[in-house]
């Protein structure tokens, strides 16, 4: 549960930002949207390594610029 406390003479706008910087830093969203529907161990396993393989090629190519 995500709950943030209003300060004294903090606007709403930065009330509303430090609510989402906690709400996003807690997972709450990316976990609703994995739980949203079943993806099958295989096909996660997979998905898991070609996005591994993608954040490979991307630091080998940093390093080599």
């Amino acid at each position: 549960m995500v709950s943030v406390q209003i300060n004294d003479n903090e606007s709403i706008d930065k009330l509303l930002k430090r609510f989402k910087k906690k709400y996003e830093r807690a997972g709450v969203l990316k976990e609703f949207r994995k739980k949203a529907y079943f993806v099958k161990p295989s096909i996660d396993n997979r998905l898991k390594r070609s996005r591994s393989k993608r954040r490979a090629q991307r630091a080998n190519e940093e390093r080599n610029s």
